[in-house]
């Protein structure tokens, strides 16, 4: 059984975030996987079974301001030991910038973020755009190592800096990504994992959705393999959607 755990799932679902949560159940349940969702809301303990995927999506600075009290206590630590011992954990957007040690506001307030993730975020200056548009981001896979492409929609005004205990998701060949000036999109620790792309991310890019669901069952059986699935559709669409963003077409 694999549980999914959707934090803040009333709060931070923008730009369709929860369909990473779908896209997770419907290619477990394609392979006979059981699956069950569980929200976890404010003031709610996070309840690990062993084989379990934690989900963070994206949401205003109002919510994140919530979120950033609420895991200020038990909750985050509750995370960071999960990240510690190899659990699976994706942030979008506001989530990701939870993630990190902090993020601040437009109006210059600095909320305390969990600590997975050695980096920070700032606001935009007065002067600068919101960073907005399909992204193209050339990753390393990390099962194999092998060099692969994912691609999502970006739309934040935070620019997020990564300090040196952490590496990128990924290398953006076509879009801002962390703050529009390093070429690095998104983070990676262990298995956590932290990204600006929605658009959804995973229903784009079905290969990443594999590669979690299969650390996640590795937990508790590291010789564990999943069922390959006929992905011809979904690889059309993900190279159609990736030559229009790149240019190529």
């Amino acid at each position: 059984m694999l549980t999914i755990h959707h934090l803040y799932a009333d709060m931070m679902n923008l730009y369709g975030d929860r369909g990473n949560v779908i896209s997770i159940k419907k290619r477990c349940q394609w392979r006979g996987i059981p699956v069950e969702v569980i929200d976890v809301g404010l003031t709610e303990r996070i309840r690990p079974t062993g084989c379990d995927l934690f989900l963070f999506g994206g949401g205003q600075d109002r919510e994140q301001a919530l979120l950033a009290e609420d895991l200020s206590g038990s909750k985050g630590a509750d995370l960071r030991a999960i990240v510690e011992d190899g659990g699976v954990v994706l942030g979008v957007c506001g989530g990701y910038q939870l993630m990190g040690h902090s993020y601040e506001t437009p109006e210059g307030q600095k909320l305390p973020g969990v600590g997975i993730f050695d980096l920070h975020t700032e606001p935009r200056r007065p002067k600068e755009e919101r960073l907005i548009g399909n992204v193209l981001v050339r990753v390393r896979a990390p099962e194999t190592g092998e060099t692969r492409e994912i691609v999502g929609f970006e739309n934040h005004g935070g620019r997020t800096y990564l300090g040196e205990d952490v590496k990128p998701l990924g290398e953006v060949i076509v879009g801002y990504g962390n703050n529009g000036k390093d070429g690095t999109e998104g983070a990676r620790r262990l298995n956590a994992y932290g990204t600006y792309l929605h658009g959804s991310l995973l229903p784009k890019n079905p290969w990443l959705t594999d590669q979690f669901i299969l650390n996640a069952l590795r937990r508790t059986d590291e010789s564990f393999e999943l069922e390959p699935l006929d992905d011809t559709t979904e690889g059309r669409a993900f190279s159609s959607v990736a030559a229009r963003v790149a240019g190529r077409r």
